[in-house]
């Protein structure tokens, strides 16, 4: 995902100081003698050859194109409260707190997540370039860790003839074959009108139909994609619109009065409709149930992901550097999670008692960390960002790709 760099301004290319508004550079006339006043004992100027170099004029370099950290540090954040809300799973079943936090939550973790990955989507055209980026930054991860996550949770959920089907997103991979498709479809939502109801409208029909079926987790796809949309909408003006002051203020009640209401919902089973991966029948509520919770989570989701930017951090942190890595951090802290179940971890009285959750929480948000960190990056790059360049023509539109 490129981010815009700011652009400055450079000197004129032969090397003058700018002229001050108003001013020209014109000098004044000087007599120059002609050719035939000139004598034998005058020395001609000497006129530059073709063949002569002409002293080279110096050239200012491009500027390099700075990341900008807010979106590297909401992209961090967001991956941590993803790995704790997993951790959190075990945990639900008789605890009203955690499931009040677990809601809370999946009501703008991902959307967030979603809405960044739409922003930097933007300039997705189609073209060779952006095409070949997409197919090695996730495709390839995709089969790579679907088949992964298929071995290993033959094992750990005790099912030993689990086929391996790249048609059904197992677990974490839903998003890498989201946003593949997401990707694709850019330049359709950036071409028609009123791109974000449209999306909304798609969602919500999505809802009414239990027979969409598994294939790519098209429910969930078609669900999450005005998240998506709107990212693609969205300009960097907006963002900054919500890091202002007043919304920071405003971002404290209401949070607070959303952990209130998930509290209450805590046993109303109401968390589900934040997966978006079921219509509202397979819910078991009635089909037009679908459409109006669809605007409702929208509209919920929306105003906490406001309130989640407003709280991110704009400078340079401990933790900025980690943001451009957090494709790592989420496609591996699933092995450790899948891994809980075998060790019994979660079987501990303790671990269900405040003090327990606390430290689930503190060990995910660490685990995800160090999956985030360099060395897990160089380890993990042949298969998280692997360039294969034995796979494309030399070449771009003409036959000949560019990276």
């Amino acid at each position: 995902m490129r981010q815009e760099g700011i652009g400055q301004a450079t000197l004129p290319s032969n090397g003058t100081e700018p002229t001050p508004a108003g001013l020209t550079q014109a000098e004044p006339p000087q007599a120059r003698p002609t050719q035939a006043e000139r004598t034998p004992a005058e020395p001609t100027p000497a006129e530059p050859t073709p063949t002569e170099p002409k002293p080279a004029e110096p050239t200012r370099a491009a500027p390099a194109k700075k990341r900008d950290a807010f979106f590297d540090n909401a992209k961090y954040l967001a991956i941590l409260l993803v790995a704790v809300g997993h951790a959190w799973e075990p945990l639900r079943e008789g605890s009203r707190t955690v499931t009040a936090f677990y809601t809370l939550v999946y009501a703008f973790h991902m959307p967030a997540f979603i809405v960044i990955s739409g922003h930097f989507s933007r300039g997705f055209d189609g073209s060779p370039r952006r095409v070949k980026r997409l197919i090695t930054g996730v495709a390839v991860p995709y089969v790579v860790f679907e088949v992964a996550y298929t071995l290993v949770t033959r094992w750990t959920d005790d099912a030993p003839d689990r086929d391996i089907s790249l048609l059904d997103p197992l677990y974490l991979t839903w998003f890498l074959a989201a946003l593949f498709i997401w990707r694709l479809t850019a330049p359709v939502w950036r071409l028609v009108r009123r791109p974000l109801p449209l999306a909304l409208a798609v969602a919500m029909l999505a809802t009414l139909s239990p027979a969409i079926g598994k294939d790519l987790d098209l429910q969930r796809v078609l669900q999450f994609l005005p998240y998506f949309v709107l990212g693609l909408l969205l300009k960097p003006e907006h963002f900054r619109l919500v890091r202002r002051r007043a919304v920071r203020v405003a971002a404290v009640p209401a949070f607070a009065a959303a952990l209130a209401v998930a509290y209450w919902a805590a046993p109303r089973g109401v968390y589900p409709w934040f997966f978006h991966n079921d219509s509202a029948v397979q819910l078991g509520a009635p089909a037009w149930y679908g459409p109006v919770m669809t605007l409702a989570t929208f509209g919920c989701s929306l105003v906490l992901v406001a309130c989640f930017l407003a709280w991110v951090p704009g400078r340079h942190t401990w933790f900025t550097a980690l943001g451009a890595a957090t494709l790592y951090g989420y496609l591996l802290h699933g092995f450790v999670k899948q891994a809980a179940g075998p060790a019994h971890w979660y079987d501990h009285p303790w671990i269900h008692q405040p003090l327990g959750a606390l430290a689930v929480t503190l060990v995910a948000a660490l685990t995800v960390t160090l999956l985030c960190t360099s060395p897990v990056r160089r380890v993990f790059r042949c298969v998280v960002e692997p360039r294969a360049e034995w796979a494309f023509r030399r070449g771009g539109e003409g036959g000949r790709a560019t990276a």
